[in-house]
């Protein structure tokens, strides 16, 4: 009976109602969509790389060699010898390899020396793998892929040549002029460090450097390349995805052998003999080295990280508090229009703890609607926004967006409601007893 006093109560004042109720559920929604986008960045954040069990380079800590890996951040390890990487690829636990060699930049952006296998294995998200936008991966050895954000901001397309410059800073005078690339693919937008790479052969990375390497290898590739190019000029305008393809074939990237890269990533067969292996690799008196477990890096570097999501988790919930304090003031500014309801309901026996109730279930009815309200709202924003978010931010959104913490907000939102309802409530309680102590007199 109670309930159904406070629901006509709440229309009577319908107008007052709505937008309390209004700004409980704007409050309410905000603070979810900061608790969900916290948890699920963090989620996306632990896997800006997946698949890649393993991690090898030179001893210089595990942060920094996940950062100028994983983010490009940072200055690259010195570099691992070509026999460790040989020793690495026939070991019987390892199902693929991943070479990289950092050091260079082009306007700024990083660049990457890899093989073709990094667009083959190279993961991210919910294993997601990488896709082009235009073009292909290596199809010669001056062949270069760059990412979406560079492609934009840069505005390059496929067939474009572009030049590296050696060193890390934003402007070299060292620019390896007479080793220009080509820009074979676009690589599609995955809101990861990808998108903010340039990408070229190790053998045209190394002769860019050195010059041209002649060894069997070397000239494997290259002679490769001529067939490719001489085949490309045959068949001019036709079938350029064919054309493609065939090159693609016809070059093989993972035949040329540098003599060190800075950085491996490694694939096993099994992931349970990664610890391992990390031990064997750490333990290894060849030649120094250090295997990490991304996942853990990335967990580690996240709790760097962890003041950001609290302080945003702690304004979040001001605002609940202040959309909270206008429900009390609310009420207690409609209490002087209830006087003549305060009346009525002591006339037909409602004593003062009876008017102390029917004000709280009235902000607890608010509130409640709010949170439906909020938690509705939410859920179908998050997933109309969810494609967007995945190609813009990297933000990946897993099921279920709402979990354990949302469950205690929400709860600890009730809990608020009761106590700042006693203020009005207790008023109206006072006004009870007068009220009570006049019909007496």
């Amino acid at each position: 009976m109670l309930s159904t006093i406070a629901i006509e109560s709440l229309k009577r004042r319908k107008t007052t109602a709505i937008l309390t109720l209004l700004s409980i559920t704007i409050s309410i929604s905000l603070l979810l969509c900061v608790d969900i986008i916290r948890t699920q960045v963090k989620t996306s954040f632990t896997r800006t790389v997946s698949g890649v069990d393993l991690i090898v380079g030179a001893p210089s800590g595990q942060l920094n060699l996940l950062l100028s890996s994983v983010f490009n951040i940072g200055t690259p390890t010195k570099g691992i010898e070509y026999k460790s990487i040989a020793a690495l690829q026939s070991n019987k636990q390892v199902s693929w390899l991943i070479p990289l060699s950092l050091g260079d930049t082009h306007r700024g952006f990083r660049v990457v020396g890899t093989t073709n296998s990094f667009f083959d294995h190279f993961k991210y998200g919910d294993m997601q793998s990488l896709e082009m936008a235009a073009g292909s991966a290596f199809t010669q050895p001056l062949s270069t892929v760059v990412g979406a954000d560079i492609a934009k901001s840069l505005g390059y397309k496929v067939g474009d040549k572009i030049i590296i410059s050696h060193g890390l800073g934003s402007v070299s005078f060292n620019n390896h002029d007479d080793h220009p690339f080509t820009i074979s693919g676009i690589v599609k937008k995955t809101g990861t460090p990808v998108d903010k790479a340039v990408y070229v052969t190790l053998q045209g990375l190394e002769e860019a450097h050195t010059g041209p390497k002649h060894s069997p290898t070397s000239m494997l590739g290259r002679k490769s390349a001529d067939k490719a190019q001489e085949h490309e000029h045959e068949h001019e305008h036709e079938h350029e995805h064919d054309e493609h393809t065939k090159e693609h074939a016809v070059y093989n990237s993972e035949a040329f052998t540098p003599e060190s890269v800075s950085v491996v990533m490694l694939g096993l067969k099994h992931r349970v003999t990664a610890l391992q292996l990390q031990y064997q690799i750490n333990q290894s008196k060849k030649e120094p080295l250090m295997a990490i477990l991304p996942g853990m890096a990335l967990a580690e570097l996240w709790q760097i990280m962890g003041n950001v999501e609290s302080l945003l988790l702690g304004l979040s919930g001001l605002i609940v508090i202040c959309a909270l304090i206008g429900l009390a003031t609310m009420l207690l500014a409609t209490m002087r229009e209830r006087y003549q309801e305060i009346a009525v309901l002591r006339t037909i026996g409602a004593g003062p703890f009876t008017l102390l109730l029917l004000i709280q279930i009235e902000a607890m009815l608010l509130t409640i609607v709010s949170a439906a309200l909020s938690l509705g709202l939410v859920a179908g924003l998050m997933s109309a926004l969810k494609p967007w978010l995945s190609s813009t931010y990297g933000l990946f959104l897993s099921s279920p967006l709402f979990g354990q913490s949302s469950v205690i907000i929400i709860l600890l939102i009730l809990g608020c409601t009761y106590l700042v309802s006693l203020f009005p409530a207790v008023a109206a309680y006072r006004r009870g007893l007068h009220a009570g102590l006049n019909a007496n007199s």
